[in-house]
């Protein structure tokens, strides 16, 4: 299987510029838990629910916060996006990305296609889905 048959087609973007108010929004809005970051249209980040959580602070929304809480809320994607940026084409094998992922500890892989365009993303929640639906087809899913 290729990561084209598993990769989440609709992936949201973010630019280096946007603020961790405005990926808070997002991940509120959406059930995703990684978001690429672009510049010109090209992948250089991911930013991940976690890595947004350990840089708000827990007072926010509290009866506690203070101006510096919310003034966490205006710092850029830029300055806390993983830059270490690991991708994957539609025609990598699902084995190749699966083991990158394992092998790097990431959560997530960008995939590029032609021209550097952001095509989807593949997740090891789209990973684990693939090895149930095989697991089941395969009946090696059945309780003993």
């Amino acid at each position: 299987m290729l990561v084209r048959d598993a990769m989440t087609s609709h992936v949201i973007t973010i630019s280096m510029d946007a603020t961790l108010g405005d990926v808070q929004q997002v991940f509120e809005a959406a059930a995703f838990h990684h978001l690429v970051v672009t510049e010109n249209g090209e992948a250089v980040g991911v930013l991940s629910d976690r890595d947004l959580l350990q840089n708000l602070s827990p007072f926010i929304g509290k009866m506690s916060e203070q101006t510096r809480d919310i003034a966490r809320l205006q710092r850029k994607v830029h300055q806390v996006m993983s830059r270490h940026l690991r991708t994957v084409t539609p025609d990598t094998t699902l084995a190749e990305a699966g083991d990158l992922m394992i092998r790097e500890r990431i959560g997530c892989l960008p995939v590029i296609g032609d021209g550097g365009r952001v095509e989807g993303i593949l997740t090891i929640r789209d990973l684990a889905r693939v090895t149930v639906d095989i697991l089941k087809d395969s009946g090696l899913g059945e309780a003993a």
